[in-house]
């Protein structure tokens, strides 16, 4: 059975790069009727903050990623890592280490005035000596000193370190008996039965080390695939400004759970040419070893017709519910199939379409300075006041079509072209040039809020 894990680290909010990690875990091991784990890790005690880790699970139970069993929390396994350094040390494959941090700055400045890497000399190894008084030791890790290290990677194929470059004596806790990142990974791993480890290609460097523990403890090697990173549009790292942000603040925007999934499954790994996949889509097809090997490209233009996609074939009661979020409660609203139907076409967030309603709701309160200069040229208020003697003699008025003939009758009245009448209307019921359609926001705001903007308007001009 395939058993995943995300494991993040509970300094900082959920970015939608460890998102999307989760999500490969999460498919990979769902679609081989696995299990899914979520592993937090908070033995920095220092840097851990509580409504980071709380923002983790908010997302995960936001875009619908569902973990398997209660949550692991490192903090409260110090004991089970104790054992195992305890372990280690007795068997002569950890030892204790009395350099102080100056005899360890010291000889890093020796080594980088020589031009040599910067790296520990192993100096407690072998030490069998009288332990030096009032200096707490650190416990380091034997590890080997030639040879290769071999990663086979589900993304990248072989990796191969030398072990001379790429490990010391790495320490595996620390001089207050804390243990290190890379010791208790590898531990949480193993005794959690995790066997397919999906991360971002940051850990890669990591790998080495931990494959040490994995072999210094006699547990079996997971699967591993590093998953490349993402970008901007510029091939940096992605940063804030870029989209890089709080998961949650994506849903603060507007965006669908489903657009977000959808999203981030694309970005690095694709069927062909298909851009739309459904969760079971997603299930069915997934497989990490289709990862693209190099970094993909973060795209908000995508995410926003993504978004706008899924809005636009979205129930609309469904729609009305997730509107409630933006201080718009429509659940009651007479006209609430036209008028949802009238903007999800032109939203590309469900925070732009509240305000794209709210705007429709709302009686204009400013006109557009351009947008008035542009639209009452000539005889436009002329046109106004024989449109809302028509419109105020009209009784059967309940659809957007009615109103439409109401403006084609003063359009043909007085012969003139669509625009002479549309751009003035425009303006009196929703302040500028762009918008729904006119006959929709009639039929949604009704007669009088009509008659009363045009009203509005021709007071002002």
């Amino acid at each position: 059975m395939i058993v995943t894990r995300f494991a993040p680290s509970p300094t900082g909010y959920l970015h939608i790069g460890g998102l999307r990690t989760a999500l490969f875990s999460y498919l990979w091991a769902k679609k081989n009727g696995g299990r899914f784990l979520l592993r937090i890790e908070d033995t920095d005690v220092s840097r851990n903050n509580e409504e980071a880790a709380k923002a983790i699970v908010d997302a995960f139970e936001w875009v619908g990623l569902k973990h398997d069993g209660e949550i692991t929390y490192q903090s409260k396994r110090l004991d089970i890592y104790k054992k195992y350094i305890q372990q280690l040390l007795d068997e002569g494959k950890a030892y204790a280490c009395y350099m102080s941090k100056e005899e360890l700055d010291a000889l890093r400045e020796t080594q980088m005035a020589a031009k040599e890497r910067t790296r520990y000399d192993s100096r407690y190894r072998d030490f069998t000596g009288v332990a030096p008084e009032g200096v707490k030791p650190v416990i380091r890790i034997k590890a080997p000193t030639s040879g290769k290290i071999i990663i086979n990677d589900g993304i990248k194929g072989d990796v191969v370190f030398n072990a001379e470059d790429i490990l010391d004596d790495f320490i595996i806790a620390r001089s207050d008996g804390a243990p290190t990142y890379n010791f208790v990974v590898a531990i949480d791993d193993a005794l959690m039965g995790v066997n397919q480890v999906i991360r971002g290609d940051d850990h890669l460097s990591n790998t080495p080390k931990q494959m040490l523990v994995y072999e210094a403890l006699g547990f079996e090697l997971p699967k591993f695939y590093h998953v490349p990173m993402i970008h901007n549009a510029d091939g940096k790292k992605l940063s804030k400004r870029d989209g890089a942000t709080d998961v949650m603040a994506y849903k603060e925007m507007g965006y669908l759970p489903e657009a977000m999934t959808n999203f981030l499954v694309r970005l690095g790994w694709s069927h062909g040419d298909q851009e739309i996949f459904s969760m079971e889509e997603m299930l069915e097809l997934f497989d990490p070893s289709d990862i693209n090997k190099s970094a993909s490209i973060y795209n908000h233009e995508k995410l926003d017709w993504l978004n706008a996609h899924y809005i636009k074939n979205m129930d609309n009661s469904a729609l009305a519910d997730a509107l409630e979020a933006y201080d718009l409660v429509m659940t009651s609203h007479d006209k609430k199939e036209i008028l949802l139907d009238a903007v999800k076409e032109r939203a590309k967030t469900l925070k732009e379409m509240a305000d794209l309603i709210k705007e429709i709701l709302s009686t204009p309160k400013e006109y557009d300075e351009k947008g008035m200069q542009k639209a009452f040229k000539g005889n436009a208020d002329e046109v106004l006041k024989s449109f809302c003697e028509r419109l105020n003699c009209a009784t059967q008025l309940h659809l957007p079509i009615d109103y439409h003939k109401v403006m084609e009758e003063t359009i043909t009245a007085l012969d003139v072209g669509f625009g002479k009448i549309g751009q003035p209307l425009r303006m009196a019921l929703l302040g500028k040039l762009s918008g729904p359609g006119l006959d929709e926001v009639m039929a949604i705001i009704g007669k009088d809020e009509t008659l009363n903007r045009v009203e509005l308007i021709l007071e002002k001009i």
